[in-house]
């Protein structure tokens, strides 16, 4: 059966370079586990023992080479191909020079000037002795997203089960924090964030790391994660941001992740409503920018998606408030492998493909007052760009 898998697989690939950009193939290359995605890629085990440097071409037609150690002659047994060994560096490089001859543009997992780290798994020595046999190496971006970053129908379900339960738990938390308060009981931070994370199991899902729960300055600081002794207490009058992310345990689930912000109390103050208003503008100006051209079929670049976000908040005068990207791709990791949307960390210039899912959630930091982000998540079928877990954040929440 196994077998059967990893052939479907390397035909698929073999279709997506052929309806690529005059690609003669792909090369995939690892030593010691320094390139994950192409074992998420080719399906091979991760935690398998290899220590030797190994290479698998995949050209856009014909039958693929593995370029293996003599004492690791079985990694790649699984795959389809032809079996090639070396012994010595010498060795090595000849053969891959002959594997190569006649190529002139292949795939590898490669990033010019690192803008997509991501992507950037195949170090510059090895491009460097790839270059020298006279073969240009362009990024592998684009067939990554394709075979990492689509979703199946399955996974689409799953998505929809983990946001729906997350919109859920989102509620669940503020009424407890609510009811907390009002019966004169201790609630830290940490004691906030351990409530999320049982619901999350309750609901049979699991998390990569544990929810932010922050209160006051500390929302300000994007990714704060209580600690069990000395976190903030909870008390009236308190900003509350929770950023939760999870997916269900079966394999093959992907995750929801979404960002909410409460006040403890029933009159929210002017100004943490009208920079909640600037991060909601901005965020929704991103999601009608990617449903207009995704309905056109012009699906954008992660960068302009990102451009349209900062641009609500730079004209607000928070521009300077706004200190990390406006959104990352979802899969199976809560940090997926397709393109984010991000014209400021990193300048991603992948386009968003079709039955792939990312966040937008804009944040504004005031370091010692307050921050405020808002998360949604982002399904893009082939004409249209949906959002699951409704409704939205409107306003932040008075939970008393």
């Amino acid at each position: 059966m196994t077998k059967i898998l990893h052939q479907k697989r390397i035909v698929a690939i073999q279709q997506a370079l052929q309806e690529s950009d005059a690609l003669d193939g792909w090369l995939f290359y690892d030593f010691r586990g320094s390139d994950p995605l192409a074992y998420r890629v080719l399906l091979l085990d991760p935690s398998r023992h290899v220590t030797r440097r190994w290479y698998y071409w995949i050209p856009a037609t014909g039958e693929p080479i593995k370029l293996l150690h003599r004492i690791e002659p079985h990694v790649l047994d699984e795959l389809p191909g032809h079996d090639q060994l070396y012994v010595s560096w010498e060795q090595q490089r000849a053969r891959l020079s002959s594997l190569l001859n006649g190529r002139r543009r292949i795939a590898m997992q490669y990033s010019p000037l690192n803008a997509v780290p991501y992507l950037s798994r195949v170090d510059a020595g090895t491009i460097d002795l790839i270059r020298s046999f006279g073969v240009e190496v362009v990024t592998s971006a684009d067939l990554v997203q394709r075979f990492e970053a689509v979703w199946t129908d399955e996974q689409l379900e799953s998505h929809q089960y983990a946001t729906a339960a997350l919109r859920r738990i989102v509620d669940e938390a503020f009424a407890h924090v609510g009811s907390t308060i009002v019966k004169g009981h201790e609630l830290t931070e940490y004691g906030l964030q351990q409530f999320i994370l049982s619901r999350i199991h309750d609901a049979g899902m699991t998390t990569s790391s544990a929810p932010i729960a922050a209160v006051n300055a500390h929302s300000a600081d994007p990714h704060y994660g209580p600690v069990e002794s000395g976190s903030s207490p909870i008390r009236r009058d308190n900003l509350v941001l929770i950023d939760l992310w999870a997916k269900r345990t079966e394999s093959g689930s992907v995750y929801g992740d979404i960002t909410w912000t409460g006040y403890t109390g029933k009159q929210v103050p002017q100004k943490q409503r009208t920079v909640f208003d600037h991060v909601r503008r901005g965020r929704d100006a991103a999601l009608r920018f990617v449903q207009e051209r995704v309905a056109s079929g012009r699906f954008p670049f992660g960068w302009e998606v990102d451009d349209v976000c900062r641009q609500v908040i730079r004209d607000a005068g928070y521009g300077d408030y706004f200190v990390h990207r406006t959104g990352h791709s979802i899969g199976e990791e809560v940090h997926g492998n397709g393109a984010n949307i991000d014209n400021l960390e990193t300048q991603d210039s992948r386009r968003l493909m079709p039955r792939t899912c990312f966040s937008i959630e804009p944040g504004i930091y005031l370091p010692g007052e307050f921050g405020i982000r808002s998360e949604l998540d982002v399904y893009v079928s082939d004409r249209e760009a949906l959002v699951y877990g409704q409704p939205l954040q409107s306003e932040i929440i008075p939970i008393l």
